[in-house]
């Protein structure tokens, strides 16, 4: 008899280690939002921001924090549920595996050496003197440079490019698009025209990356571009030549960070960060949505804005900016009755040369 599709309630309290408050042999055949999930299915509550949500949801079963309290139905209790979560998508979406070889319109060359576990797709192009290791993938489209390292169990999606000499360490994972070693952007102007500098470094990548789709890391002038272990960067990011960015460290999308920077060891850069050159930014430093960094920022530090200061100074700053249009009338206003009240008294006023827009002289 085949086996009905899902899991039992009870048998995901055993996979996640949850403590279950409801009917063990209860089958759930999904997983989804919890405004979307009907009563067969299983949805979650993992920010109390989103509790009338989960008071309002058809959802057959949901997984919640040990100390959630006040919640009907059958639950799924543990202490750790954001990772209980990934496991539980996990469950019902496990990876895919292609069988493992070389797909008869890739082209190999035949120095390269290929574990017999990976999985070369088509159309990829794996270059001279490239290694890949045990149970990479390499998807359709692909192209490996000469020379190239890939490490055990990293997965290159479709159109990945990685230029010659770069390293890759164990279980990367790189986004469709994204082009790692390209040339760093380097020029000197003599006077006729920019002359390029040239782009003779590598890029590293250590274990357990992941680079998303279509960003670039450019390879070093000299040396190595380094990306430490851990680290996640986001889609349609620019890492310049010979940064180096720390471990466990998080890349929002669109960061832009140019050349020679030094990223410490946990370092959150939010989305749309701009980096001027050669910068030192320190262990567990926390950069805000659109800041501009101009200068080295101390470890732990947390900036906002453009210039990027303080947090703390940044919303205020932000906070006062809506005000800025009256207080210019009202400083306006106030400058009109002291010059009256001086020529009134007969002191002498000296010109300041000051002059308003439309709005402050109203």
């Amino acid at each position: 008899m085949e086996k009905a599709a899902g899991f039992t309630l009870g048998e995901l309290a055993v996979a996640l280690g949850a403590t279950l408050e409801g009917d063990p042999g209860r089958r759930v055949s999904g997983v989804a939002a919890l405004d979307a999930a009907g009563p067969e299915q299983i949805s979650f509550l993992i920010d109390n921001r989103y509790r009338p949500a989960a008071e309002a949801s058809r959802a057959g079963a949901l997984l919640v924090a040990e100390s959630m309290s006040g919640l009907s139905g059958p639950l799924l209790r543990t202490s750790t549920p954001q990772k209980a979560l990934i496991a539980l998508l996990t469950l019902f979406h496990p990876a895919s595996a292609p069988p493992a070889g070389v797909d008869p319109s890739a082209i190999v060359a035949r120095d390269a050496r290929l574990d017999p576990s990976a999985s070369v797709g088509a159309l990829a192009m794996i270059g001279a003197g490239a290694v890949i290791g045990p149970r990479a993938r390499i998807h359709p489209m692909v192209y490996v440079g000469a020379g190239v390292e890939v490490g055990e169990d990293s997965v290159l999606h479709p159109r990945v490019v990685l230029c010659e000499g770069v390293r890759l360490g164990c279980r990367v994972n790189v986004q469709a698009g994204a082009v790692v070693g390209g040339d760093g952007f380097g020029y000197v102007f003599d006077g006729a025209g920019h002359r390029k500098i040239p782009q003779v470094g590598i890029v590293v990548i250590e274990d357990d990356v992941d680079i998303g789709a279509n960003t670039t890391i450019d390879r070093a002038m000299l040396g190595r571009t380094i990306i430490g272990r851990g680290t996640k960067i986001d889609n349609l990011v620019q890492v310049g030549h010979n940064v180096e960015i720390g471990e466990h460290s998080i890349i929002v999308a669109q960061v832009g960070i140019s050349g020679s920077c030094r990223l410490g060891r946990g370092v959150v850069a939010a989305g749309q960060v701009g980096f001027a050159d050669h910068l030192t930014i320190g262990d567990g430093a926390v950069l805000g949505a659109q800041a501009g960094v101009h200068e080295d920022v101390p470890a732990g530090d947390r900036r906002l804005g453009t210039p990027a200061v303080p947090m703390l100074q940044a919303k205020r700053l932000f906070a006062t900016q809506k005000h800025l249009p009256d207080m210019s009338r009202r400083l306006r206003a106030a400058e009109r009755r002291l010059e009256e009240l001086e020529t009134r008294l007969g002191i002498a006023r000296p010109k300041t040369g000051t002059s308003g827009t439309a709005d402050d002289r109203a």
